[in-house]
């Protein structure tokens, strides 16, 4: 004989909870969320604070070398604006964005997140031409140290996450791990540059300098005289054709 063992609605529930919980992504992705997300609290509107980006739209963005926000690639899901590779091989490569405003000083701040060997980065003082986006604005790189090979080349670990790219490594690295929320801060204040991450200053330099220009020398950017040579450029968000994901995208001119 089969015998009967009840099963109440609480049980059902309880056990519908824990499915919800075990099913969300321990990694921080679930933190899309947030309720503060893309917001202005009250003290960033009184210091000038704005918004780049809203969780709605991105109107205020559009393609390098395009007049339109790029219609692949990149997209908005969840209130995050977030590139997504395409399936179809090259077919969205090098669909980087930029600000439709140029900035001179400035800070600027935003969240980003990559999943597992994911690689982009932050671009500024950005001068629109025919040449790619890195030959004229200075990087701030964004990468999953870990598990992506770049962060083992370059020198003294300066292609890792937070470094001006090829240039200048982060001190401290302080990076999150993949699948976790990481929290940047690029201040440019006349010839001065600083990267902050997760709430650390991680370096500074000085542009138009004597150290400046031999430091550019003895790089791959000593053909291009206008890399980080104009105070007034774009802001600019990588395609290096990985997923990556932001928030949080506020900018204040000093």
């Amino acid at each position: 004989m089969n015998s009967y063992v009840p099963f109440y609605p609480s049980v059902l529930i309880l056990l519908a909870a824990v499915i919800v919980y075990a099913c969300s992504d321990s990694r921080g992705f679930s933190h899309s969320t947030n309720p503060d997300m893309n917001q202005l609290s009250e003290q960033e509107i009184e210091e000038g604070w704005k918004l780049l980006f809203d969780g709605e739209n991105a109107d205020l963005w559009r393609g390098y070398n395009m007049d339109r926000f790029p219609q692949q690639g990149w997209q908005i899901e969840n209130g995050l604006l977030q590139f997504q590779p395409s399936t179809v091989e090259n077919q969205s490569q090098g669909l980087d964005i930029i600000t439709r405003e140029t900035y001179t000083d400035f800070e600027f701040k935003l969240e980003w997140m990559v999943e597992e060997g994911g690689n982009s980065g932050i671009f500024y003082h950005v001068l629109e031409q025919e040449r790619e986006i890195y030959w004229s604005g200075p990087e701030m790189q964004i990468l999953d140290n870990e598990n992506h090979p770049d962060a083992a080349q370059g020198v003294d670990g300066n292609r890792k996450a937070g470094s001006l790219y090829d240039l200048i490594p982060a001190n401290p690295q302080n990076t999150n791990p993949f699948g976790e929320w990481n929290s940047i801060k690029i201040v440019s204040d006349g010839p001065v540059v600083e990267h902050w991450q997760n709430g650390e200053k991680v370096l500074e330099y000085e542009r138009w300098t004597e150290d400046w220009f031999n430091m550019l020398h003895e790089s791959k950017f000593q053909c291009y005289p206008e890399f980080g040579a104009i105070r007034n450029g774009h802001i600019g968000l990588q395609d290096h054709g990985d997923i990556v994901k932001f928030r949080n995208i506020k900018i204040r001119e000093l």
